[in-house]
């Protein structure tokens, strides 16, 4: 018999949940507040089958750029061919979570600020751009002192 395409073939690890996990979604899903412009990851909820997404867009993130009272519009890049295309995918909110990508971004630009504020209260000019890891200083390696042992010749008087 073939092997059917449809809409949730191959999903059977994809969608499956983790230990102690199963069962229908807290109050607080439904209960979170997106904006537009705004990045969401799209981790599609098993327990809810209505709304879900295509399971190209599980695990993409993607930004906000309509919300209506049960599901949010979120904009993915899908490579078709040699392309790039921005897809508007509507998602119920049960399979949205607020993506975490640009958090790093924002703390850095945080301590920059308050770093150059307390650079110019002290008047001393700093960097903060990011550099590369740079590779560890060499150093030399001792000559270490050699013991030459010789083997204890047989003594069969024991």
């Amino acid at each position: 018999m073939p092997k059917s395409d449809g809409y949730r073939s191959c999903t059977r690890d994809m969608f499956t949940k983790g230990f102690r996990q199963n069962g229908m979604p807290n109050l607080t899903t439904y209960l979170n507040n997106f904006k537009q412009g705004q990045y969401v990851d799209i981790k599609a909820n098993s327990a809810i089958q209505k709304g879900m997404p295509h399971k190209y867009y599980h695990g993409r993130t993607g930004k906000v750029f309509n919300i209506t009272p049960h599901a949010v519009g979120v904009i993915v890049n899908k490579k078709v061919g040699g392309a790039i295309f921005a897809k508007r995918v509507h998602v119920r909110v049960e399979h949205v979570v607020a993506s975490r990508c640009r958090e790093e971004f924002l703390n850095r630009v945080k301590s920059n600020d308050s770093a150059k504020i307390q650079a110019k209260k002290d008047g001393v000019k700093i960097t903060t751009k990011r550099n590369p890891r740079m590779p560890k200083t060499g150093f030399t390696v001792k000559k270490a002192e050699v013991l030459t042992r010789s083997p204890v010749p047989y003594d069969p008087i024991y």
